[in-house]
């Protein structure tokens, strides 16, 4: 029998598919983040020792998927618009799966760097579930909805490190891209059978409206509001980017002889992600009557001040409990950057302009870890936080500045 979320009967239709939706993307996350946090130890696996060499491949690592998830987001987000946006968040699932379960074959750091490249082309489960929930969520319950979202991705981000620490430790680190695979393709066929999508082509229902690529630029570009988000988004992504593969080696290089770093690091990365996940939903919740600018400010300079002083650390326990404490306020950074965008954008061009969102980030995800791996290397590990902080420090002073006390108004 085909099940469908029409079945289902509590709620309402866009609250039972926000709630498959969440819990797709938990399951989805949790495998993007059993094998991302140990990328670093993987390399030293496949035979490169130095590192400086280490921290260069790492950074090539993240930057090469994000190259190619710039380039190809806006022809995803103008097919979300054409065809629907739940085919958009089935591809980026059953794509993903493949690819990665394919990393753990991998034989030299080169063959995982094209890998990761076509992952960059398939995959972006975030951006594409993120406009599917944004398209079928009433506009006054946006930022309640998308919390809920950043909730679940959050939740996964914390469960995956713990469980990837254990599997890399105990079994291996190919096995962390195999259990990715499987948890990317459970996720994909929940979606498939559970959501439910009334979706109308505004070209079947206006020949007027016919969509073209560049249609998501061309709408940021004369949206002097829709910029000052997207510079926002950028620099706040940048922040927490720019640490992201050197956090592994930073732990390795603070930890006591003889800890299992792999472990270690997958619960200091989950201890964050955590955080995050609360904070995402309640803060969310908080923006839809507070304000989205207000939250941000707050976020913004706690981010700042928390990623400077993580520069300073000298244990795991002290980073651990920093990186929590920056994970509430990335939790109001997310949910509330990405309600104030949908606040922003035509329900019928959601697609295209989250394409060029995701376009614009991926950017800044290239270049954030070949930053982060330039300051490590110019400067020693440390600096990434530093790096981190006075990217922060700036979106906040953009806020400030370009981001209207009354962006809550309908």
């Amino acid at each position: 029998m085909k099940i469908n979320a029409t079945h289902l009967s509590l709620g309402k239709p866009w609250q039972r598919n926000l709630a498959v939706i969440s819990l797709a993307e938990l399951i989805a996350i949790s495998g993007f983040s059993v094998f991302m946090p140990f990328m670093p130890y993987y390399v030293q696996e496949l035979g490169v020792t130095r590192l400086e060499e280490v921290e260069f491949w790492s950074g090539l690592l993240l930057t090469s998927q994000a190259v190619t998830m710039a380039a190809v987001a806006p022809l995803w987000g103008l097919l979300a618009d054409r065809y629907g946006r739940k085919i958009m968040v089935v591809r980026a699932m059953f794509g993903g799966s493949v690819v990665i379960a394919l990393m753990g074959l991998a034989n030299s750091v080169g063959q995982l760097v094209v890998l990761r490249a076509i992952q960059g082309v398939l995959t972006g489960t975030v951006p594409a579930a993120t406009t599917l929930v944004a398209s079928g969520t009433p506009p006054e319950r946006r930022g309640y909805a998308l919390g809920l979202l950043q909730m679940a991705i959050y939740s996964g981000a914390s469960v995956g490190p713990m469980l990837g620490g254990l599997i890399a430790d105990h079994v291996g680190y190919q096995a962390t891209f195999w259990v990715t695979g499987a948890l990317l393709f459970s996720a994909g066929v929940l979606v498939s059978a559970l959501v439910h999508e009334e979706f109308t082509s505004p070209e079947k229902s206006d020949s007027r409206k016919k969509s073209h690529l560049w249609d998501g630029l061309v709408m940021v570009l004369r949206t002097r509001a829709l910029v000052s988000v997207f510079a926002i988004s950028v620099l706040m992504r940048m922040g927490m980017r720019v640490v992201g593969p050197m956090l592994p080696l930073f732990v390795q290089e603070i930890a006591a002889a003889g800890t299992k770093v792999a472990s270690l690091t997958g619960a200091i990365e989950g201890a964050g992600a955590a955080a995050a996940a609360v904070a995402a939903v309640v803060l969310g919740r908080i923006s839809d009557r507070l304000g989205y600018r207000r939250i941000l400010l707050i976020c913004g300079v706690v981010a700042c001040a928390l990623f400077g002083a993580m520069a300073a650390v000298q244990t795991p326990t002290q980073l651990l409990i920093l990186r929590a404490l920056g994970g509430v306020a990335m939790g109001g950074i997310v949910a509330s950057t990405s309600a104030l965008q949908a606040r922003l954008v035509p329900k019928d061009r959601f697609g295209a302009v989250y394409g060029v969102d995701t376009s614009v980030v991926a950017v800044a995800n290239a270049a954030a870890p070949m930053i982060g791996a330039v300051l490590a290397a110019s400067y020693g590990l440390p600096s990434v936080f530093l790096g981190a902080a006075a990217l922060y420090g700036v979106a906040t002073l953009v806020v400030s500045v370009a981001v209207p006390g009354n962006e809550n108004a309908p």
